[in-house]
């Protein structure tokens, strides 16, 4: 996964995979979505990410599978 903050227009992309777009869905107003031949997520935009996602600040936390005693 990729993420892109692009300062001058205040758009950030999250890109996915590499798979070429086939189709752009807009989710809302400020959200869309790039999906595949198959229908599959490729990447999203997101536009004034800094009031809509809250970016340039990104936190990244992996959570591994929980231990049960």
């Amino acid at each position: 996964m990729k993420i892109k903050y692009f300062n001058d227009t205040d758009t950030a992309l999250l890109e996915f995979t590499d798979n070429p777009v086939e189709e752009t869905r807009e989710i809302s107003e400020n959200i869309y979505i790039d999906l595949d031949a198959n229908g599959n997520l490729v990447s999203m935009t997101i536009e004034h990410a800094k009031i809509t996602a809250h970016l340039p600040d990104i936190v990244y936390q992996q959570i591994d599978k929980a231990v049960t005693a």
